[in-house]
């Protein structure tokens, strides 16, 4: 069969199966070995090249209105548990004709399998609650004011437990007419005006470094002090080993009622900077709110009036109305949570919110889902913050080895220089419209999570890149990646770093910056994983 002298290359025997001499399999097997090699380079090259939701060829438009109503059945449930929607949403974000009523499902105030009677039950409920934070909230300034008339004595506040009143059943808005109809007695005497006009000494920045925090391009339109993001004073030694405080959360919506008493002196504190915050948070927001931009100044000065706000004269009339929304919200939060209170920032975190959200109740509990991820960058021990700052240097140092040792010799590998962008999100480095979209992309991935989508490896694969709670992150490395030339070749020190970070506002393409991100969390997400799964055993 075969030319003689050339012997076969393949014989029979051993039962018929067909062999070879041992330098023919060893060539067989180096050939095949190659091609593996080849196949295994092909699918990384494949696997890094996987084009993300928000590259320019993948990405899709914002779920529109018409989409968002065929998402529901007649009962009002979202279709298939909501997964559609939260792709959608992952993938463009969210129209701003509804994102009052898509929100509240990204942000848990609303569970995914819900039906609209289900609904229903919990937007009564849910506005109950905030009405008595605020009957807490009004009965706790009028007792300060009374103790500070008398002998300075400190009043201690109990929660109201009571059965609802009728002011249970009014609206938010409506709750906001019936408080600018209080007396303004109950602000006169106000402690905390003598500490506006006086030294800011309760305030304390909890980190030597303070430069990382100042911006140029603050949230806010005051020269008067310098822009830091600070922890709260009255947070030190709390909740150490729960940075992210779930357990009581869902055993009681309303926080305030498993405490026992709040200190005045707290509450002072964060009366007084709430108000400094409000006040002096910027007006980008105005266009993406017609509603509120309209608001008379009349109603807007009663508005004011109604939550103590002071010193507003400079501001235009929805400034003025956007801020006592933003006080009466606030202080209503500090004592939801008065293991966090309040600190400088979460204004910064709330305007968006209030600015689409025109119910105030609405946008309180919004606040709240959103806190439930974010409260721990406020802690004063910074535990939250530092492990944030950890996972970007670990992602840094993963993605560009040069990049690193260059930080590490500018004594930056701490990624200290980033600080401001993790407390507030993003929000002092993008533009209004570009923090949304953020935003609600974050939200998506949070929200997937919450209702176990995507934790199949067959989902994992058609998504590319997992949800993850640390979407923030591989976005905030991705756009220190985006300057790893000029940090390389132009930087010297930390400070230099600080200065370019702070001076990213207005810069940014937020598309690009997510699709950046998306391929780091395809190519380390589960190395940064499996890292610090096992710091947390060892």
């Amino acid at each position: 069969m075969f030319p003689s002298g050339t012997g076969s290359i393949f014989r029979s025997g051993g039962g018929g199966l067909w062999s070879a001499p041992p330098s023919d399999v060893a060539v067989s097997v180096t050939v095949l070995a190659g091609l593996a090699v080849v196949v295994a380079l092909f699918c990384t090259a494949s696997r890094v090249r996987l084009k993300s939701p928000w590259s320019r060829r993948k990405r899709k438009h914002a779920l529109s209105l018409h989409q968002w109503r065929n998402f529901f059945t007649p009962d009002g449930k979202l279709r298939d548990g909501g997964v559609k929607l939260v792709k959608k949403v992952r993938s463009g974000g969210v129209d701003p004709s509804i994102r009052a009523e898509v929100w509240p499902f990204l942000l848990g105030v609303y569970d995914l399998n819900s039906s609209k009677e289900e609904r229903d039950i919990v937007r009564s409920q849910k506005r109950k609650e905030y009405e008595k934070l605020r009957r807490q909230c009004r009965r706790v300034i009028k007792c300060i004011n009374g103790s500070s008339k008398l002998n300075g004595d400190s009043c201690s506040f109990t929660p109201d437990t009571d059965s609802p009143s009728s002011e249970d059943v009014v609206s938010a808005r409506e709750s906001l007419s019936s408080e600018e109809r209080i007396a303004d007695s109950e602000y006169s005497d106000d402690p905390s005006t003598l500490l506006l006009n006086g030294d800011d000494t309760s305030r304390q920045n909890t980190n030597a470094d303070s430069k990382a925090l100042n911006s140029d391009s603050s949230d806010s339109d005051s020269s008067e002090e310098s822009e830091v993001i600070q922890s709260c004073p009255s947070c030190e030694g709390k909740e150490k080993n729960d940075p992210d405080m779930t357990t009581k959360d869902d055993a009681s919506p309303l926080r305030t009622e498993v405490q026992s008493t709040l200190s005045s002196e707290d509450f002072v504190t964060w009366k007084r900077i709430i108000r400094l915050d409000a006040v002096r948070t910027n007006a980008d927001w105005i266009p993406y709110s017609p509603t509120q931009a309209e608001v008379s100044d009349d109603r807007a000065r009663r508005s004011a009036e109604a939550v103590g706000l002071k010193d507003y004269d400079h501001l235009e009339p929805c400034r003025i109305f956007h801020a006592a929304r933003l006080v009466a919200i606030l202080e209503a939060y500090a004592l939801y949570d008065p293991e966090i209170g309040y600190c400088q920032g979460m204004s910064d975190l709330l305007s968006p919110i209030a600015a689409v959200m025109t119910e105030d109740h609405e946008a309180f509990w919004c606040f709240v889902g959103f806190m439930k991820k974010a409260r721990h960058n406020f802690r004063l021990d910074e535990v939250g913050i530092r492990r944030q700052l950890h996972i970007v240097s670990k992602i840094i140092k993963c993605k560009d080895s040069h990049l690193y040792r260059h930080l590490e010799k500018l004594q930056a590998e701490d990624c200290f220089f980033v600080y401001r962008m993790v407390v507030v999100l993003f929000r002092r480095e993008l533009t209004f419209d570009q923090t949304i979209c953020l935003w609600e992309v974050m939200w998506a991935d949070q929200a997937a999570i919450r209702a176990g989508i995507g934790k199949s490896a067959w989902s994992r694969i058609r998504q590319r890149a997992p949800p993850t709670e640390d979407l923030l992150l591989y976005a905030i490395a991705a756009s220190v990646l985006q300057k790893r030339k000029l940090i390389i070749e132009k930087y010297s020190s930390m400070d230099e770093i600080i200065r370019e970070c702070n001076s990213m506002s207005g810069q940014l393409d937020i598309w690009k910056l997510l699709d950046d991100a998306h391929n780091l969390v395809v190519n380390l997400h589960d190395k940064i994983e499996t890292s610090f799964s096992a710091q947390s055993l060892s």
